[in-house]
């Protein structure tokens, strides 16, 4: 986030904050279409890989959660000039998760989730907020010293990614490796590719007059696609008791992360040949 802020001036965000059928169409692929894909895949995983009701419900977890941060970055790191409208996406989502997610939680699982607003607004502070600030008042009044570091950022990112993305596995990895793992792995592999290309499809139709339509898809499609798995994860060690339902979320943070940041890859190099 803070790369994204030294990447940015406070004129983006306002260009972005002026995109409300935007910012309104990845809004309602988080929270209306993702449910939507995660009951699909939960009502697959019971019915026809007959696997427990907790996995289901973990697997359902993982879908009312708000948008990742990693999506902004990862916005950033294909589309910049997208980077503070997926910033203001992603926060959106978060910023509504404290009454979203457990609205969605007792309708689709039947289990009320009372969630740490208090808490989850100073994450939102400490994650998004404070970072991105940092980083544009540091391009505003410093900008020498954005153009030193600059180049040292996507890699030190990238390093702090792989942290967040590689702790949760090693943490949960028991919980991962059990009986059920591999068709698990199969279900929230398919629920995540499903959710990409949903945003991405969905957003073609709806702007496909815009003149940075692809951009725009690219950038709903990781909003759709990457999910708060840690919140997830949180949440499913904390409010039930079979430890089950923890392990969908813990194999979610790696495979969104591993999906995410292939496109990111796929899309980059294929905006280098159309240059080229």
């Amino acid at each position: 986030m803070f790369a994204v802020g030294v990447n940015s001036s406070a004129k983006d965000f306002v260009e972005a904050i002026n995109r409300p059928g935007a910012i309104f169409a990845g809004y309602v692929g988080q929270v209306i279409i993702k449910p939507l894909l995660g009951y699909f895949f939960v009502t697959i995983s019971v019915t026809s890989f007959h696997l427990p009701t907790s996995i289901g419900a973990g697997i359902m977890l993982v879908s009312c959660v708000s948008g990742a941060q990693l999506s902004s970055y990862a916005a950033f790191l294909t589309d910049p000039p997208m980077a503070p409208l997926s910033i203001v996406m992603t926060s959106l989502s978060t910023a509504t998760a404290v009454f979203v997610t457990p609205a969605l939680s007792l309708l689709l699982i039947g289990k009320r989730l009372p969630v740490d607003v208090k808490g989850m607004m100073s994450s939102i502070m400490q994650i998004v907020v404070v970072p991105i600030a940092a980083g544009l008042l540091l391009n505003r009044f410093f900008p020498w010293i954005c153009a030193a570091i600059r180049p040292l950022l996507p890699l030190l990112s990238v390093f702090v990614t792989a942290l967040c993305v590689g702790s949760p596995l090693a943490i949960n990895i028991k919980a991962i490796v059990s009986p059920f793992g591999v068709t698990i792995l199969l279900l929230i592999i398919g629920f995540h590719l499903s959710c990409f290309v949903a945003g991405y499809v969905l957003t073609g139709l709806l702007f496909h007059k815009a003149p940075d339509v692809k951009a725009l898809q690219r950038t709903i499609s990781f909003e759709t696609g990457m999910q708060s798995s840690l919140l997830a994860l949180a949440l499913a060690n904390r409010f039930f008791q079979d430890p089950l339902v923890g392990v969908p979320p813990a194999i979610s943070v790696v495979i969104m992360s591993l999906m995410g940041f292939s496109l990111v890859m796929m899309w980059a190099k294929g905006k280098e040949k159309i240059t080229v």
